[in-house]
């Protein structure tokens, strides 16, 4: 049984360049590179045309994977599938504290508590992050913040 593509990938021969300059370049992140490798098995103006689920176990993916790389390139093209945009409803999109944030709420943590204090409370903390931080953040994120910090200083 033939499947039905609903998402054709038709290469040119600056995308296949731009596809080999990606695959040859050091510092292309995994995703990009199994992209790549799905759009180059996909195309079907040069060599062998694999089906969804051939390409996705010759690439170690899932056949959503393969599907959903061929879509954004037939929709969008060739620098949108293979660019590594996080979507607005990710965790990462989510978070109140970036590195720097964390690196701030951590140095005033492990600094001397204050005047009348014995150490240093969570909501202590809050007040004093509503001082030093630009963006409010709630006694919870700095609870996880220093949590995950101090569970991995302790491995």
């Amino acid at each position: 049984m033939r499947e039905t593509k609903k998402y054709k990938v038709v290469l040119t021969d600056e995308d296949i360049e731009e596809i080999n300059r990606k695959l040859r370049n050091k510092i292309t992140p995994k995703t990009i590179i199994r992209r790549c490798r799905i759009l180059l098995d996909l195309n079907e103006t040069h060599g062998k045309v694999y089906l969804r689920e051939q390409c996705a176990k010759r690439n170690g993916v899932c056949v959503t994977t393969v599907v959903h790389t061929a879509s954004k390139f037939s929709e969008h093209g060739l620098k949108e599938a293979l660019s590594s945009k996080r979507s607005v409803n990710s965790d990462n999109s989510r978070r109140k504290l970036d590195g720097r944030a964390e690196a701030k709420i951590i140095k005033i943590a492990t600094s001397p508590a204050p005047e009348g204090h014995a150490r240093w409370t969570l909501r202590l903390l809050e007040k004093e992050c509503r001082v030093v931080l630009e963006t409010p953040v709630g006694k919870s994120t700095i609870g996880r913040a220093l949590k995950k910090r101090f569970e991995t200083a302790q491995k």
